[in-house]
């Protein structure tokens, strides 16, 4: 059975997302970027780069990313087979979205509904990450 190996980020909407970006940017650290997010690089046992991140973003209210979901947030877990994952989720009757399985510069990306209606983003980094 294919599984979840990791968190590829977090996103979540606010009223106010500069404001909360500087609050975070100020009060724990975070380097936010200029795409309005920050990157937690990811390392091995001993500190060292291993390839690809985990992304945190902040976005207005308004965005239609989450959507069909009404949620103010989106887990973005990362699989190792997109393509046997989103078969499998089909197989057991849960509502995989239609454009799952799309292929882009950052890897495959596929989104399934969970029981309280939460869209979940599934991510498969390009190969090498």
């Amino acid at each position: 059975m294919e599984k979840v190996c990791g968190i590829g980020g977090i996103f979540f909407k606010a009223r106010d997302p500069e404001a909360m970006r500087a609050w975070y940017a100020r009060h724990l650290g975070l380097d936010i970027q200029p795409w309005g997010g920050a990157a937690f690089p990811w390392t091995d046992a001993a500190g060292q780069p291993s390839g690809g991140s985990t992304i945190w973003s902040v976005s207005g209210l308004d965005n239609n990313y989450f959507g069909p979901s009404q949620a103010p947030f989106m887990i973005n877990y990362r699989v190792a087979d997109l393509a046997r994952l989103l078969e499998q989720l089909r197989a057991a009757g849960c509502e995989v979205l239609d454009k799952s399985g799309e292929d882009s510069e950052y890897g495959k990306f596929g989104w399934v509904i969970d029981p309280e209606g939460n869209k979940v983003e599934l991510w498969q980094p390009p190969p090498g990450q």
